[in-house]
């Protein structure tokens, strides 16, 4: 994985940030501040992002290219979900301080932000009212993945159930 540090931070990567439900309502100056501790990484197709069960510390932002998150059950994957440009992941591990739940690999050649925890802990030290919004906005999409897996999980019951009554 290469790592590439950016001197400044174009108007676009701060408006892809601000288009993202982790990042929406947050003002320039705090979507500038994440970006100058932040870090770009280009990531070659079929790499890894990080492997399931690793330390975690921080989270993704994908400026281009696409990604698979997968867990594995000995030698067989199964895919959670996809994520392209303008998606994050990674972002569990920073609420509940726990290792990385899953793998993930590039489907294709990917360039990423890679948010650390130390950057947002500076933006709590620097405007608190801008990182509680950023929790709430963590804190809101992860509920709405979890709510479209309990309905995936509701639908295979269901589908089960079916199948099993005839």
């Amino acid at each position: 994985m290469e790592v590439r540090h950016f001197v400044q931070h174009a108007p676009d990567r701060i408006k892809l940030l601000q288009a993202m439900p982790f990042f929406g309502a947050i003002n320039n100056r705090s979507v500038e501040l994440i970006l100058k501790l932040s870090e770009t990484l280009e990531v070659e197709r079929d790499e890894l992002f990080y492997e399931e069960g690793q330390r975690g510390d921080s989270l993704f932002i994908l400026e281009q290219g696409r990604v698979v998150i997968f867990k594995r059950d000995e030698s067989k994957e199964y895919v959670l979900r996809h994520a392209e440009k303008g998606d994050c992941f990674g972002e569990l591990a920073l609420i509940d301080i726990e290792s990385r739940y899953a793998s993930v690999r590039a489907e294709s050649d990917c360039t990423a932000i890679e948010i650390p925890s130390s950057a947002l802990l500076s933006l709590y030290e620097n405007d608190v009212e801008q990182f509680i919004l950023i929790q709430m906005n963590m804190a809101r999409e992860v509920g709405r993945r979890l709510r479209a897996a309990d309905e995936r999980w509701f639908q295979i019951q269901k589908d089960n159930t079916a199948v099993s009554s005839y």
